[in-house]
């Protein structure tokens, strides 16, 4: 079961036939996110081929992680299976 956490806590977890692998990265469906460690931000960046990217902070008790995790809200067609699929860097634990 791929899991996201960060400070020690769990911030999505997913069966693995629910997330998207692009990249080597895993994308977790947005049913699996656990949204009260997730912060909008106004972050943004542009993929060749994915498409415009937006990103969420991710705050855990008390400390945030600035723009550690990564969504296409209207990705390309091409990309079109991870629409609002998040991933994380930044320090986030992601297991597979």
């Amino acid at each position: 079961m791929p899991t996201a956490s960060w400070n020690g806590v769990v911030i999505a977890d997913a069966r693995d036939d629910e997330v998207e692998i692009v990249e080597n990265n895993v994308y977790f469906p947005p049913s699996s996110l656990k949204r009260e460690y997730l912060r909008e931000s106004s972050h943004q960046s542009r993929c060749p081929w994915k498409g415009m990217a937006s990103y969420y902070s991710v705050a855990v008790d008390g400390k945030v992680n600035d723009d550690a995790a990564w969504y296409y809200p209207a990705p390309s067609e091409a990309a079109k299976q991870i629409k609002d699929y998040v991933a994380f860097w930044r320090g986030v634990d992601v297991q597979r």
